[in-house]
């Protein structure tokens, strides 16, 4: 489950609250019964390695255009009935 950040608008509390997606946002604060509001972070998730970035997948060379690909297109193979 989640871990959501409240801060108090009034006092400025902040607190940690473990919840379940569906559980509704907490409104009250706990030390001084003001509003509270839900403050968000930075996702927690780093990508690291190859294949992440728009960069990885371009070739090394110094060329501004495309290379042209030289690929053959074979004819489907002929069944004889």
């Amino acid at each position: 489950m989640p871990t959501y950040v409240y801060a108090c608008k009034d006092c400025g509390h902040a607190l940690e609250v473990v919840q379940s997606f569906s559980d509704e946002a907490l409104t009250i604060c706990p030390e001084c019964q003001g509003a509270l509001r839900k403050k968000f972070n930075s996702v927690g998730v780093v990508f690291k390695g190859s294949g992440f970035y728009r960069n990885d997948s371009r070739s090394t060379t110094s060329s501004s255009t495309p290379a042209a690909s030289s690929s053959k297109v074979s004819a489907p193979a002929s069944t004889s009935a």
